[in-house]
């Protein structure tokens, strides 16, 4: 009955299936699976029978074929399984979107006894390999491409052959050559997002091999029940290659009595040798399928053990996808997956261990989460370290369900601005932008009512914005039991420039303190995390150098003078910086490659030396290639993937930027540190001038009440400084403050200030910390443990500006944050939210409500006709005219960009 069921609906299923392979490979999971939905009910409406449950697995998968996909290293998830039979299917190659190196790994493995040959479009001899294995019919794999793909080899993708003299034959070039049926061409793109121009996307077939939370996790709860229970696993391997196996030879069995049957003439009884076979076969099947059944007992059995580990692979898979976010903030904030699992390898092998399994999953967890923060945060600008502990807490949250999705996207934009009809109950203090975002937040589950308490009780709300500190208030009446996203709504409506230090509050709340305090940048833990095959990258921002800290580090470890090599890129300095890195390979040296974004042309040939000459095999251990660049979007994904990145500007807050002062050369030297005669005096004179170097680093973000002109003060006016202090106080018996403080305030750090006012300013600010009053008792001071103790987040008057100068700067933060993390976030709606398409269009009716109505030309020309003595009314004609004619224009120009709205967001499920 249910083989019959499955018949009928094949027509169904079978137009279901070609529409998938067709169209939907690019998709994410969740958009196939809609469209397949809609597919459906198309189908029922037009009495087209088709399966209710629906997969692709199910109508076109062969069930040995893809347990040995899978063996292979395809990942187990039914969107890689699909894809799998996508790439089967397709009459067009496959070019696979596959960032994680997924597919890749899966297509080498599959490939790998059939002499897989595999390619890039910078090899030298790539043309000679593809012709070959078209004429021998052997595979080919084309990896790392870009958004363009050659000229070359657009024959082979529209396969475009011709016969003669029954010889099938291609001409390539200026060649022609046999073409084999036996070839098969595999594409893949590391980038995340290419964008494919239409001309390139119908040649091939465009594949989302982007790693999916049910894949990854499989693959994590692998990798820790290996390390955990390394007898099971074992086990576990090997009881699927042997169901692989025994399906196989029951596949096998199956089809040689179906050829017996088809084979046999006249009454099978009377057929000796079918009888014989298909007995034989019997036996073995029953045989095969006794063992299969004990292999499930026993595979069954192991997977209730590896499960107790589950929440280990949950919880990192959630971590893994908060990184790969990081890209759509900025292009050189790239992972590999390879990195994570190392990492991950890592943490399970240093975590404190336990007998008590719940116990040992929360310490790998925590080992685990604290590693990833600490080598993510080194490799992110300062603005986007906050932003980075906040998606690391709510996507850790999200998978607890602890996150209402619409709470979290109201936080983020305040809501969709439609028609207020609601009057403002206090527009003495409260704005109508913050009214209106009350009056919207009212709708959310746990903030209803909300609108009609503040237009009845607006006075204790106002105690609320008036704080000096509102984000620590207590709120009003019942409002008061708020916690978490839902408190920061109401703190985003009324006092939103207070949100970076609620959003600090919820991390500590949630994740613990260790999540806002962000390592300080110290090159020798990332020394020691790198290897000669993995490029050291120093991601610059402006007035950031760290030449100066690099050459102090090799010349500490023993790599300085001839040791280390420096060329700064540019026109006709890539074959020099080649040569420069094929000899330090050899002699284990290092080379310095700086400004890489000067010179993106040479990008591709480095990205080749990295994975070609770059080798375990052929590179000396001592060997380290570093790199400066700044961002850019042409610096090879490869080589950010792999490599270990490090960012080295000031960083945020007065607390963080003494810290580093005091944790980084030359003050962590301890030579350096004890060499002054005067000791007391010069601890005290150190930490004076950091003070001042952390305040005129930091009142850049106040912006013109800071200085007039932004001046990129650096390490480098620090650290003169600090010697010419060592220097001072070594030479002369009474401490010389005026000469200190002209090479100081004039040559170091003036040196670099234009406007009169601020070298004012300078020195103003400068003569609080050189000056006589720091020989007394009273600024005495234990310096580390004290610095530990300042608050994160620095007062006004510290800097001598008005608490009321940090409104603007923190709005700016704020705004700064939330885009950031909307740029991470998918562009569907979740939980109970309308989806971005209606919303959309509910903006735009909105809109074209609130447009007056066409003037009546002939209405009013009866009232003011044009005549000689009235010239007003013929203008006032033309004027009506006009206006009509730029009403009609807005309309049709607003369902334009209604169109565009919606063409983008349906583009962003790629």
């Amino acid at each position: 009955m249910i083989d019959q069921i499955r018949y009928i609906d094949l027509t169904g299923d079978v137009l279901l299936s070609s529409g998938t392979v067709a169209y939907l490979g690019a998709f994410t999971v969740d958009y196939r699976l809609q469209c397949q939905k809609q597919w459906q009910v198309l189908c029922n409406e037009k009495n087209i029978p088709c399966s209710s449950d629906f997969t692709l697995s199910n109508t076109l998968g062969d069930p040995v074929k893809i347990r040995a996909w899978q063996i292979a290293g395809l990942p187990i998830d039914s969107f890689s399984v699909d894809n799998g039979i996508i790439v089967s299917n397709s009459r067009r190659w496959a070019l696979m979107i596959d960032p994680q190196r997924q597919a890749n790994k899966w297509v080498k493995n599959m490939e790998k006894t059939n002499k897989l040959s595999v390619i890039k479009l910078s090899d030298t001899h790539y043309v000679r390999t593809l012709e070959n294995a078209i004429q021998l019919g052997t595979p080919v794999l084309l990896e790392n491409i870009g958004e363009e793909l050659d000229a070359f080899i657009e024959p082979i993708l529209l396969k475009l052959t011709f016969k003669q003299q029954g010889v099938e034959y291609m001409k390539l070039g200026e060649n022609i050559i046999e073409y084999s049926k036996d070839f098969r061409f595999y594409i893949t793109t590391r980038l995340r997002n290419p964008h494919y121009l239409p001309e390139v996307a119908v040649k091939v077939c465009l594949l989302n091999f982007m790693i999916t939370p049910l894949g990854l996790q499989d693959q994590l709860l692998g990798i820790v029940a290996a390390k955990e229970k390394p007898e099971l696993e074992e086990k576990k391997n090997e009881l699927i290659v042997e169901s692989a196996a025994n399906k196989k030879q029951l596949k096998e069995i199956e089809d040689k009595i179906l050829e017996v049957l088809s084979k046999s003439e006249g009454n099978i009884l009377e057929d000796e040798t079918a009888i014989n076979i298909l007995s034989s076969s019997k036996d073995l099947s029953e045989e095969i399928s006794e063992k299969q059944k004990i292999a499930s007992a026993t595979e069954m059995q192991i997977d209730s053990t590896r499960v107790g580990y589950k929440p280990v692979a949950v919880h990192s898979a959630v971590v893994f996808f908060c990184i790969s976010d990081l890209a759509n903030i900025e292009p050189m904030y790239q992972y590999s997956l390879i990195w994570f699992i190392n990492l991950y390898v890592q943490s399970i092998a240093k975590s404190q261990k336990s007998e008590d399994l719940e116990e040992r999953i929360k310490n790998i967890i925590e080992h685990f989460t604290v590693s990833i923060y600490n080598n993510v945060c080194r490799s992110l600008f300062e603005k986007d370290k906050l932003l980075f502990s906040l998606l690391l807490t709510v996507g850790i949250m999200k998978g607890k369900d602890q996150i209402d999705d619409e709470v979290w996207r109201f936080l983020l934009t305040g809501g969709v601005a439609l028609d207020n009809p609601h009057p403002n109950p206090a527009p003495d203090w409260l704005s109508d932008k913050s009214w209106a975002e009350l009056v919207r937040a009212s709708s959310l589950t746990n903030l209803k009512g909300l609108m009609e308490h503040v237009r009845e009780n607006f006075s204790k709300w106002k105690l609320i914005y008036d704080s000096v500190r509102p984000h620590e208030e207590k709120l009003p009446d019942s409002w008061s039991m708020l916690m978490g996203l839902d408190r920061m709504v109401i703190l985003r409506c009324l006092r939103p420039d207070k949100i970076v230090p609620a959003v600090q509050e919820f991390i500590v709340e949630n994740m613990g303190r260790t999540f806002i305090e962000p390592p300080t940048f110290d090159l020798g833990r990332s020394y020691n995390d790198s290897s000669c095959c993995a490029p050291l990258i120093f991601v610059l921002s402006p007035g950031a150098d760290p030449m100066a800290g690099l050459l102090k580090f090799a010349d500490d470890v023993g790599m300085g003078g001839t040791s280390i090599q420096t060329i700064s890129l540019g026109q006709g300095q890539g074959p020099i910086a080649a040569k420069m890195i094929s000899q330090a390979i050899t002699d284990g040296t290092w080379v310095v490659l700086q400004n890489c974004h000067l010179a993106t042309s040479w990008m591709p040939a480095l990205e080749k030396i990295c994975e070609e000459v770059i080798v375990p095999e052929n590179t000396n251990d001592k060997f380290r290639l570093w790199l400066t660049s700044y961002p850019s979007e042409k610096f090879p994904v490869s080589i950010l993937q792999n490599g270990i990145k490090m960012t080295n500007e000031p960083p945020k807050g007065v607390r963080a930027n003494l810290l580093r002062s005091y944790l980084n050369d030359p003050i962590s030297d301890p030579a350096f540190f004890s060499s002054c005669r005067k000791p007391e005096i010069w601890q005290k004179m150190l930490f004076g001038l950091c003070f001042f170097h952390a305040i005129v680093q930091e009142r850049r973000n106040f912006g013109p009440l800071g200085w007039n002109i932004p001046y990129e003060f650096n390490e480098s006016d620090l650290r003169i400084s600090m010697r010419q202090i060592q220097m001072f106080l070594n030479e002369y018996e009474e401490i010389p403050f005026e000469a200190l403080t002209y090479l100081t305030g004039e040559c170091n750090y003036g040196g670099r200030v234009t406007d009169d006012k601020d070298r004012r300013l300078l020195l103003s600010l400068l003569s609080v910390f050189y000056s006589k009053d720091i020989e007394q008792d009273k600024y005495m001071l234990s310096y580390i443990e004290y610095l530990r103790s300042l608050p994160i987040t620095t007062h006004p008057e510290v800097f001598g500006l008005h608490e009321n100068a940090d409104i603007t700067k923190d709005n700016q933060e704020t705004n700064q944050l939330f885009t950031g993390v909307l740029l991470t976030l998918p562009r569907e709606a979740g939980g109970g939210g309308k989806s971005p398409q209606k919303t959309v269009e509910d903006l735009a009716q909105d809109i074209l409500t609130k447009l007056p109505s066409d003037f009546d030309v002939e209405e009013v020309m009866k009232i003011y006709p044009v005549l000689y003595e009235e010239s007003m009314n013929t203008v006032l004609r033309q004027e009506l005219i006009r206006f009509n004619r730029y009403g009609s224009m807005f309309c049709v120009a607003l369902l334009r960009l209604k169109n565009a709205c919606l063409s983008v967001l349906a583009a962003g499920k790629l």
